[in-house]
């Protein structure tokens, strides 16, 4: 069963946490081995052939580079300018790895047709190179409304103006405010470049600002139920029902802290708290009930964004595990039919709606 993953981190880990994805996943651990810079290393769960071997076909893979002024402790870029370029070696290195044959871009309805088609029919998946959607999550690189365009003639095809904090075109978690004149400005030219809208990250207040602004097509890659864990990051039944509404689909995340309630940085473990795929099925399950149909979630793991195996489910030692997401859908009572809308169908659809405007 095709699978697409509408969040993963590919360049941030390929730059900035060093990481060769073409390599097997033991050689990534095994190379990290002893490094203390970051809380996942040797703990990676992400390479390209353990993609190949879930057949995870299509992803959604992130630049990602956040702005912040001297008064904010968040780790960051401090002007916006560095964090553009940050994102264009990022860009540079999704090039390398499409003349590498390991990614393939796919930005309009031709071209995902066309990628669906080879993967399908494709008997050795390993030899194939693996689809990918470029997205921004959050805007603070975006120096001005032209370097919108800018990206969009590179491939970008979806953004998300908000990330962790304060933002310069929105407000993101653990902040509040809307998204004022800059934030408005900008949801208009991705109207106009028929870019999607990421509601993933936006705090309560620029979230309803921004819907209310954008006429555009909306999704949340990668966002669980504040219903289940009570917490700014997810999203409330009255913000879910309006995703539902605009016809958004809404991808399970995996980090642990979001899966269940009570999680303690530092402390917490996915053993210690029993954290497994059951959990995350907890939170599409909820979805489908608000909705009333399966045709509203899909998978959007964010696996190795900043974590790894020590805040993944139990159950995951590589992101090829995604294979037990459908056996675990099954045992709750979902058709295949069903089971198809969520890994992979839901995001298909939304991609074609969306790109017929262009």
């Amino acid at each position: 069963m095709l699978i697409v993953d509408a969040h993963l981190d590919l360049s941030m880990n390929a730059m900035e946490w060093n990481r060769d994805l073409t390599r097997p996943i033991e050689e990534i651990r095994n190379r990290e081995k002893g490094m203390t810079d970051k809380p996942d290393r040797e703990k990676g769960v992400v390479s390209f052939e353990e993609l190949r071997k879930g057949n995870i076909g299509l992803v959604v893979a992130t630049q990602i580079a956040r702005y912040v002024s001297p008064q904010n402790q968040l780790p960051g870029w401090h002007s916006p300018e560095q964090a553009w370029a940050q994102t264009q070696a990022q860009l540079a290195w999704y090039k390398a790895m499409e003349e590498r044959g390991e990614l393939i871009q796919v930005n309009n309805l031709a071209s995902l047709d066309n990628h669906l088609q080879r993967w399908e029919s494709a008997e050795d998946k390993s030899k194939m190179p693996i689809g990918y959607i470029l997205s921004l999550e959050g805007a603070d690189s975006i120096v001005t409304l032209k370097h919108v365009e800018r990206a969009s003639h590179h491939g970008l095809r979806a953004i998300g103006p908000a990330h962790y904090g304060p933002g310069r075109y929105a407000q993101g978690t653990d902040a509040t405010g809307g998204i004022g004149k800059a934030g408005r400005e900008l949801l208009k030219e991705m109207e106009r470049l028929n870019i999607i809208l990421d509601a993933t990250h936006l705090c309560d207040d620029s979230f309803w600002e921004a819907l209310e602004n954008f006429n555009g097509s909306v999704w949340a890659s990668h966002n669980n139920c504040r219903t289940i864990v009570p917490h700014n990051r997810q999203f409330s039944d009255e913000q879910l029902k309006e995703l539902i509404q605009r016809g958004a689909v809404i991808g399970g995340v995996m980090d642990a802290w979001m899966l269940l309630p009570n999680w303690v940085r530092g402390v917490s473990t996915p053993q210690s708290m029993n954290c497994d795929l059951e959990k995350l099925i907890d939170h599409m399950d909820h979805i489908c009930q608000l909705a009333g149909n399966t045709l509203h979630v899909g998978i959007g793991s964010d696996l190795d964004g900043a974590f790894g195996k020590e805040q993944s489910p139990t159950d995951i030692e590589t992101i090829a595990d995604l294979t037990k997401i459908p056996v675990l859908l099954s045992q709750r009572g979902y058709k295949k039919e069903d089971i198809e809308n969520i890994t992979s169908k839901n995001w298909i659809r939304f991609l074609r709606n969306a790109w017929k405007r262009a």
